[in-house]
């Protein structure tokens, strides 16, 4: 296969996304750093944890790469289970705790 970018191309592209990843972290973190946020800014921010992590775990439950993407009745379960016992302990360590024991006696159930 050819290359199509030489050398100074991609050091070039390097150091643009770079600068552009500094400036999209300095707009916020520095020059609103010392100010206070909007109370709706704020009100929105509440929720940023409760929506990204849902997004990094279902894809590892849905489609795991351990089983080459098939979806896997051990995984499912124990998404539940993890779900289940925080809702009803409101507790994260019982919640982990509770969905390690499911998986690996899924997996040694179902195999």
């Amino acid at each position: 296969m050819r290359d199509f970018y030489g050398t100074p191309t991609i050091w070039m592209i390097i150091v643009a996304l770079g600068i552009g990843t500094f400036v999209l972290r300095y707009s916020f973190l520095g020059l609103l750093g010392n100010r206070p946020l909007p109370a709706w800014a704020l009100r929105y921010l509440r929720y940023t944890a409760v929506a990204v992590l849902p997004a990094l775990v279902a894809p590892l439950v849905i489609w795991p790469q351990a089983t080459g993407g098939q979806t896997d009745p051990a995984r499912l379960i124990a998404a539940g289970v993890t779900v289940l016992a925080g809702l009803i302990t409101r507790n994260t360590l019982a919640a982990i705790l509770g969905g390690l024991a499911a998986l690996y006696l899924g997996l040694w159930l179902i195999g």
